[in-house]
């Protein structure tokens, strides 16, 4: 599995697609809809998953492109 992908937005305008715990930006871009694309390739390729941000920098929804179990445990 690889490094969950984050949807942020940018200080200095657009938004940035990051893996997790990495200071620098993967991509920056000037909207949200491209880095979402974007993003979503990513954690699609290395089978993780893909946090996107609002404004305020809280989690507004994820997606999982992990291998997760069907039908889930529990």
């Amino acid at each position: 599995m690889g490094k969950n992908q984050h949807v942020v937005p940018n200080h200095k305008g657009g938004w940035d697609v990051k893996g997790e715990h990495n200071s620098k930006a993967t991509v920056h871009t000037h909207t949200k809809a491209e880095a979402k694309d974007i993003a979503r390739r990513i954690s699609s390729n290395q089978d993780s998953e893909l946090f996107i941000h609002g404004k305020d920098g809280k989690i507004q929804s994820r997606d999982s492109h992990g291998h997760d179990p069907f039908p889930p445990k529990g």
